[in-house]
């Protein structure tokens, strides 16, 4: 959601502020703003829409100094106006936030009650307003923001500018991840590891309610007892390289085509030629009752197909439960059971919170994270990372695949312990999983196919897209990502519920999307496929050679991808579809990298 970054040194701040929120844009925002202080006193810009409206407004009215905060803003309390972007300020003090202060309205009373005047919608500008209260009442800067903070109920992360204070930058966490950068002479602080890339490589990561002081020479922590404490320094490896585009149009198919090499990176890291290579997990298999899979959005998709996986391969029973549901379900989890965590940010705040929930019901916690580093991965008995590198795009792919690759590697680990797969079995899969990339480029090579197809839906106002077993879930991610990137309303449906419902929706207008390999549940899908055509419905076939001959029936469009084995084919059916909604969106004229209202790390509730 909403970025954050601060810089105090010797350069000029705007320019390393403006840098770092460009490379924070993929979390999604509405308005962006700077504040830094000039002979002593807080100076800011701020501006609706684009960090290029605040480009322009920097050139028309340059803001030096050489210590500031910067912020991009996703609106939650209050429209994304300029009076209601940040950083917000008072006469002496500039606050710039990511998160909800849930009890800011009974400390806006109090303050307005002492006098203080509000200028804006947000609850974060009560957070400017209390730590100046504190310092009107003779407290330090450090002081104050602790007085504060203690005040505070909600999830935050926060960075703080002091009037007089040319040299002091206060950061704090709860709820919310914050970084630390590390430099010669500089330090800085930031949402993530990635917008402080182009500043330093050297990065601490603040712990649940911790604060830090951060001065040119120096950074000095403390814990939510105003204790000082370290934390561990390490080396990022993100490049320019990993964060650019490329030659690559769009953030989002750049990612789309690295998926042959990040999925062959991470099926890598957990299998050899010989066999599966899954690190040591802190529980046995055998012994495990119930597997318990939470996760938000895409990455949801992915432990619906786990769930199949678990139950199909290792017959280990398995539920998937949407993070923000179940949170507040107060689920009854068995003893001795494990909860996989799948986020790729690894800073989900629902799914944050039901792990929370899970670790206090006596489950171990095994994330599957895209960042080792994460909270959630700090909060996991045992992480197994994804290794898709940063994925920029708001709307997640190379993230996704990944994510599937881990899962269908831990089902397989969980059969060899639970004895229900032959070693030979295991090993078949296995030889299948190494095909994917491979069988992706292909996919790739023959992406005309899904720009012909985009060109023909792209006036559609609504699209149904159907699958059975293991598709099921990615007809629900296919239609989440032409959603996201298109706006065009799409649902995705088990097949053999068509008749109950959705077949209303069938005229000679509805793209209906069919995930139907041939396998064994496939003579069920073709007779759903004739369903459609009979009522008049445009049907678009995703399906091997064998398949699309076997359906005989006159289609809409058929796209023909690799036979694969049944296990394997959710890693090869999504990536069309990701063209799909790629192309569909290319077509439509939206903006594909960040679509409207949506982020990619949703750090609040």
């Amino acid at each position: 959601m909403c970025g954050i970054v601060g810089t105090v040194g010797k350069e000029n701040a705007s320019a390393i502020l403006l840098e770092g929120l460009r490379r924070l844009e993929y979390r999604g925002y509405d308005s962006a703003g700077l504040a830094t202080i000039v002979d002593g006193k807080i100076e800011r810009r701020r501006a609706e829409g684009k960090l290029d409206c605040l480009a322009d407004l920097l050139i028309k009215q340059p803001l030096p100094g050489t210590i500031g905060i910067g912020h991009t803003r996703w609106a939650t309390h209050g429209r994304p106006t300029e009076a209601n972007a940040h950083p917000h300020a008072t006469d002496l003090v500039a606050v710039v936030h990511n998160g909800i202060i849930e009890n800011y309205r009974e400390l806006r009373e109090e303050l307005e009650s002492k006098g203080c005047v509000f200028t804006s919608e947000t609850d974060t500008e009560t957070i400017a307003h209390l730590i100046s209260d504190f310092l009107r009442h003779g407290m330090t800067p450090q002081q104050a923001t602790a007085a504060a903070l203690k005040r505070l109920v909600g999830a935050f992360a926060i960075g703080v500018l002091f009037t007089g204070h040319s040299g002091l930058l206060i950061g704090a966490r709860r709820g919310s991840p914050l970084a630390l950068g590390y430099g010669k002479g500089e330090m800085y602080l930031g949402s993530d590891a990635l917008a402080l890339a182009p500043q330093t490589n050297k990065i601490a990561y603040l712990e649940e309610g911790d604060w830090a002081e951060l001065y040119a020479d120096k950074i000095v922590i403390h814990d939510e007892t105003d204790k000082v404490v370290s934390r561990k320094i390490i080396t990022t490896t993100l490049s320019e390289a990993a964060t650019g585009k490329g030659q690559y149009r769009h953030y989002m198919l750049k990612e789309i085509f690295e998926q042959p090499t990040v999925i062959g990176d991470t099926l890598e890291s957990l299998a050899l030629p010989s066999g599966l290579a899954v690190p040591t997990l802190p529980f046995n298999w055998k012994a495990v009752p119930r597997v318990t899979i939470i996760a938000c959005g895409t990455a949801s998709y992915a432990g619906l197909v786990a769930k199949y996986w678990f139950e199909q391969l290792a017959k280990l029973p398995a539920e998937i439960d949407i993070a923000s549901e179940f949170r507040y379900r107060e689920a009854p989890m068995p003893l001795g059971g494990v909860t996989i965590v799948v986020s790729q940010s690894g800073e989900t705040a629902d799914t944050l919170a039901a792990l929370r929930y899970a670790k206090a019901q006596g489950q171990k916690i095994l994330s599957v994270v895209n960042v080792p580093q994460s909270s959630i991965a700090r909060a996991s008995d045992a992480v197994v990372p994804t290794l898709a590198g940063p994925e920029i795009g708001v709307a997640s792919t190379k993230a996704y695949t990944t994510q599937l690759t881990v899962l269908l590697c831990l089902a397989l680990d969980a059969a060899r312990a639970r004895g229900t797969l032959t070693n030979d079995r295991i090993n078949e899969i296995l030889r299948a999983l190494r095909e994917v990339p491979a069988q992706i480029n292909a996919i790739l090579r023959d992406e005309h196919r899904i720009q012909e197809l985009a060109q023909k839906i792209r006036k559609a106002h609504d699209v149904l897209y159907l699958g059975r077993g293991l598709l099921y879930p990615i007809a629900m991610e296919g239609a989440l990502k032409l959603k996201e990137v298109s706006y065009i309303h799409a649902e995705g449906y088990p097949a053999g519920e068509m008749k109950h419902g959705p077949i209303a929706l069938v005229d000679k207008e509805l793209p209906v999307v069919f995930l139907a390999p041939s396998d064994a549940l496939f003579e069920k899908t073709a007779s759903n496929i004739q369903e459609v055509i009979a009522r008049g419905g445009k049907v678009i076939l995703f399906s091997d050679k064998e398949g699309i001959e076997q359906t005989g029936a006159k289609t809409f469009m058929n796209i023909a991808l690799p036979k694969a084995d049944p296990t394997v084919t959710p890693l090869l059916y999504v990536v069309p579809l990701q063209l799909l909604a790629y192309y569909t969106a290319l077509a439509k004229g939206t903006d594909v990298d960040q679509p409207r209202n949506l982020a990619k790390s949703v750090t609040v509730e």
